[in-house]
């Protein structure tokens, strides 16, 4: 599938397991002509609270 979506084997695996920063849009536009299914159907979304800044003695 890598080749078909044109990204290494070690990027296809960084966002299948999730470890993924971020992925461009003709990445993810790819991997869905190769999958036959929509962005909505690989990409969830997690609410996190933002980062509190790290408390000062």
């Amino acid at each position: 599938m890598s080749a078909q979506v044109g990204i290494t084997v070690v990027n296809l695996s960084v966002l299948k397991n999730g470890r993924a920063e971020a992925a461009r849009l003709s990445t993810l536009s790819r991997i869905c002509d190769v999958l036959r299914c929509r962005p909505g159907d690989l990409i969830t979304h997690a609410h996190t609270r933002p980062k509190e800044p790290p408390e000062r003695s």
